[in-house]
């Protein structure tokens, strides 16, 4: 009982936690944050937890479902086995070696990769990284939602030690041999076509075949993957030579990376007046943080394709922005509600930073058809400052 004039002393409240940030601390490896990251070139250290080594990999656009970390594993040597309940599609930097995954089934499967495979884990299956060679490590990129499952649940042994199986997350024996399934599918609202391919396994993303996609400029091409029966999206996609990609703008935490070719990409946000640049090589890898315009850049003599995952597949959309994605949203222009800049909607300063870039290294443009390029390269410096120019959204595309 408090007497007069004594106060009753209020306990702290237990509030504004972030389990998967706790996580990430009591990891004990290196946290990296930037706008994105040269993977190739991040600090690893000892990572008890697949007694390897890694990295969080952490981007200011990942947003709230999203991450990503690094792997390495040194040369002749191989990760314990681990099992956990978030999602990972896994991009091999560099090295070769191969991955054993145990089965809900009791059967194993193994199969084998090199330098930009992908390969998703089946959900909470024990899978085993080994390095095939020697001498260099085997880094990889591990695209993962441990952030949404790690703060859903709170509780990390029900994260990395719950007995629950999932077989139907295992796929066919032929998609750990890079085999899969091509559909297609044109939603009713538009005419746009999207292919998809399903499978765990892909050898070589640089190699891999793409379709036509000509929404997102001449010359485009494109495909989605469907992995493990998966929640979160991955895509291929090839900018042509001479050539450049329509921005446009989405959710946040999709990891971009570049596979092959070099160029850059711009990022802004409507009433910026200046532009962000990431450059574009292959380890290279940002997330365009919610809502902010971005647009990619070939630079060099060949074609570029970069890899992107995201949550939110083609078959499991998730979230309204990524089901209006899948329906063709981010391939329609912002005049007509959707979330892309058209090329003649563009600010002049886009095409003429292009234009400079080609020109230091020696490659033709190819979009001479499109744009005015002798007018835009003679315009005065003062028509090249102020506010990025650009239409208004006639409508919410989310």
């Amino acid at each position: 009982m408090t007497s007069a004039g004594e106060t009753t002393p209020v306990a702290e409240a237990r509030v504004l936690i972030d389990p998967y940030r706790d996580w990430t601390e009591g990891e004990n490896i290196p946290i990296h944050l930037d706008f994105g990251h040269n993977l190739l070139a991040l600090e690893t250290a000892r990572w008890d937890r697949y007694d390897a080594r890694g990295c969080f990999a952490h981007t200011h656009g990942a947003g709230d479902f999203m991450a990503n970390y690094v792997l390495e594993v040194e040369g002749g040597k191989k990760t314990r086995p681990v099992k956990h309940l978030y999602e990972m599609f896994c991009y091999v930097l560099a090295g070769h070696g191969s991955t054993k995954v145990w089965l809900p089934n009791g059967e194993t499967r193994v199969f084998e990769w090199g330098p930009k495979a992908v390969f998703a884990i089946p959900l909470n299956c024990h899978y085993q990284i080994f390095n095939a060679t020697g001498a260099t490590p085997v880094r990889i990129s591990c695209t993962n939602n441990a952030p949404i499952t790690i703060n859903l649940y709170h509780n990390i042994d029900f994260v990395f030690d719950n007995p629950f199986a999932f077989p139907e997350r295992s796929g066919a024996a032929r998609h750990f041999d890079g085999e899969g399934e091509h559909t297609a599918y044109t939603h009713k609202s538009n005419t746009i076509n999207r292919n998809v391919w399903e499978t765990n396994f892909v050898h070589d993303v640089s190699s891999f075949r793409l379709y036509e996609f000509e929404e997102r400029g001449p010359g485009s091409t494109n495909v989605s993957f469907i992995l493990a029966d998966g929640t979160m999206h991955a895509h291929v996609s090839q900018i042509p030579k001479g050539r450049y990609k329509k921005a446009h703008r989405h959710a946040a935490g999709t990891h971009v990376h570049a596979v092959d070719g070099e160029g850059y990409s711009l990022l802004w946000y409507e009433g910026d007046s200046e532009f962000r640049e990431i450059p574009w090589k292959h380890g290279y890898m940002y997330t365009p943080p919610f809502w902010m315009f971005h647009q990619h850049f070939n630079t060099c003599a060949q074609p570029a394709r970069y890899l992107a995952c995201s949550l939110g597949s083609r078959r499991y959309p998730f979230i309204s922005l990524r089901r209006k994605s899948s329906e063709g949203a981010g391939s329609i222009s912002l005049t007509q509600g959707g979330r892309q800049l058209e090329y003649e909607d563009q600010d002049p300063r886009i095409h003429r930073k292009w234009l400079e870039a080609l020109r230091a290294s020696g490659v033709a443009s190819e979009m001479g058809g499109v744009f005015d390029e002798p007018a835009i390269l003679a315009l005065p410096p003062e028509s090249l400052s102020g506010p990025i120019r650009m239409p208004r959204s006639t409508g919410p595309a989310v």
